[in-house]
């Protein structure tokens, strides 16, 4: 019997337990519990000038989480390099050995861009990353359900990741797009940049002059797929793995109304919630940072 089909076999175990427990153990369906109220971003200080709104939510609070992480490892590491070298020190040449010549090698990006912006490069990582794994720490975020501590109504513990709001992906992805073009032209010049969007040898091409056209479009618009690729990877995989958490941690149990289910789906939780945690938090920072580091190193290459 080949793995796929022992896998499948699993899987359609799993749901016929599941289909058996909801025959014996009769629920009923929640309609006041809403799981997607925990991406709802209500606000805690509003602040809005004209149509701008500035106002404080929990994303902010981990925006600013993240930006305390980044930037206090960084003062910490510096202040903590020995001669010979410590265990922190040992850790970080580890990562640093990673976002150098993983992210930004010779591979993704020239010797001369990497040293002007690796700094970028390596911050957009960290901060990426801490991010992530802050979103898998239960903080007491949750507005709506509140609980009584010693007189307080204090909010309820939730996980909560600022990558997983499209606007905050997308804000790191413009930052991305402006700076290697910004770089690309003034590498080369606006003119030469937007022909070097052109591949090489189609002055030997018949009939160049209908075919440039067509390609030119379709390059533009592969400059706009790069800012949705770029954001929507990032937010995608974090929203699906904090839903699917959120389901198997207790929500699917809420919602049928079936408590003796939590015995199957809290396993699974955990499992998500590990593979989440050691997997796709650095992979998807490491991902969003080597395309960085891509895009800016063929912004100002010579070829196509």
């Amino acid at each position: 019997m080949s793995r796929r089909v022992k896998i499948w076999i699993g899987v359609a175990l799993f749901l016929a337990v599941i289909v058996l427990f909801g025959v014996l153990f009769h629920g009923h369906q929640n309609n006041v519990y809403q799981p997607q109220n925990e991406f709802k971003l209500d606000d805690w200080i509003t602040i809005k000038l004209g149509s701008l709104d500035l106002s404080i939510t929990k994303a902010v609070l981990y925006l600013f989480l993240a930006m305390i992480a980044t930037i206090g490892t960084m003062v910490y590491v510096a202040r903590r390099m020995v001669d010979p070298p410590n265990r922190v020190q040992a850790g970080v040449e580890g990562i640093y050995g990673l976002i150098h010549d993983n992210i930004a090698g010779p591979n993704n990006i020239d010797r001369k861009m990497a040293v002007k912006w690796f700094p970028f490069i390596g911050t957009l990582f960290l901060f990426i990353w801490y991010s992530n794994l802050l979103g898998y720490i239960p903080l007491p975020t949750d507005t709506e359900y509140k609980f009584n501590l010693f007189g307080l109504h204090v909010p309820g513990f939730a996980i909560y990741a600022a990558t997983a709001n499209i606007s905050v992906t997308l804000a790191l992805t413009l930052v991305v797009v402006i700076s290697y073009h910004v770089e690309g032209i003034r590498a080369k010049g606006l003119i030469r940049y937007v022909k070097g969007w052109l591949p090489g040898g189609l002055d030997n091409v018949p009939m160049r002059w209908i075919l440039i056209p067509g390609i030119f479009v379709i390059e533009v618009i592969s400059q706009f797929v790069r800012i949705i690729s770029l954001s929507v990877r990032l937010f995608a995989n974090v929203l699906a793995g904090h839903l699917l958490i959120l389901f198997m941690g207790g929500g699917l149990v809420v919602l049928l109304g079936l408590a003796a289910l939590g015995i199957l789906t809290l396993p699974i939780a955990v499992v998500f919630f590990l593979f989440e945690v050691v997997l796709i938090a650095t992979l998807q920072a490491f991902i969003f940072a080597t395309l960085t580091a891509i895009y800016l190193g063929g912004a100002v290459a010579e070829s196509h």
